[in-house]
């Protein structure tokens, strides 16, 4: 997953399943919300994709759900 830009607003994305699950990552605010989607790298040195668990969620955190590799 590429860094956020420095200053950026950020969200701590929480994977709740998949090959991640248990992971938090930060994540590039869009528009000041969590992103739909992000892509998150593995150990494998592939790329999951994962997506808002919930369309409304507040504060610092939100919860991701896995989709599948890229």
């Amino acid at each position: 997953m590429a860094e956020p830009q420095r200053g950026a607003p950020t969200v701590v994305a929480e994977l709740r399943d998949g090959p991640l699950q248990g992971r938090s990552v930060e994540a590039e605010a869009v528009e000041g919300r969590p992103p739909k989607t992000i892509d998150v790298d593995d150990a494998d040195r592939g790329t999951c994709r994962y997506c808002l668990a919930d369309w409304t969620q507040t504060g610092g955190s939100a919860t991701y759900t896995f989709l599948y590799r890229v």
